[in-house]
């Protein structure tokens, strides 16, 4: 049963945009939102080591953040209806998989561009560019990533060995303004994600003192 009232569940995802142009290339909305999601946040300060006393609270840069999480797919409901859903009833989960996969993939018009430019002996060949990968996470939560760690765990399959329930487990690091030249779609992105954290911030109440059992500093 559900209620006129509730909430529109929103979902999590993926957004592919060209790096060049800006222009969105791909939107991928996660089957299930996961139950977690784990942040790290490492500083960038300008001792590394820990051991300058001429500058200990100085910061290089944003800290560096990295998002873990784990995805459910499952093709079960689609396969109730194969009338509707074709591709699932043809290929289980894996076209949901490689539409995953393939973000980390240079394509393959690409390779072979390579090869023959090689063949024909340029001796620099610059390696592809990838498409601007953003996290999305609701609206206050729309981050440039690199995907850096990426597993699939098949869990069950059809009577064609195509899998048809898995797991995904992602790892992503927060590109930030220093991997970025500055006037880069990614680096005005990400600094409105910083400045959304900043605002988030402000709007937080400081507590007292006294709360800690101090009366002054």
């Amino acid at each position: 049963m559900s209620f006129s009232g509730s909430p529109r569940l929103i979902k999590g995802g993926i957004v592919l945009l060209d790096a060049n142009s800006g222009a969105m290339l791909r939107v991928i909305a996660l089957q299930y939102n996961p139950d977690s999601i784990t942040r790290t946040l490492q500083a960038q300060s300008v001792a590394s080591d820990g051991h300058n006393r001429s500058e200990p609270l100085r910061l290089k840069g944003p800290p560096v953040e990295t998002f873990k999480l784990d995805a459910e797919l499952d093709a079960t409901d689609q396969l109730e209806f194969p009338q509707k859903n074709q591709g699932a009833v043809k290929a289980g989960l894996l076209s949901q998989l490689a539409v995953l996969e393939t973000i980390i993939y240079p394509s393959s018009q690409t390779i072979l561009a390579n090869h023959a430019l090689a063949q024909q002996g340029t001796l620099e060949i610059v390696p592809m560019e990838a498409a601007l990968t953003l996290f999305v996470w609701n609206s206050s939560r729309i981050v440039p990533v690199r995907i850096t760690e990426f597993s699939i765990t098949e869990e069950a399959f059809d009577p064609s060995l195509h899998p048809i329930r898995a797991k995904v487990s992602l790892g992503m690091r927060v590109l930030s303004v220093d991997d970025f030249p500055f006037d880069h779609r990614g680096s005005g992105l990400y600094m409105v994600y910083q400045q959304q954290k900043e605002n988030l911030a402000r709007s937080g109440q400081s507590a007292a003192l006294s709360a800690l059992g101090l009366g002054s500093l």
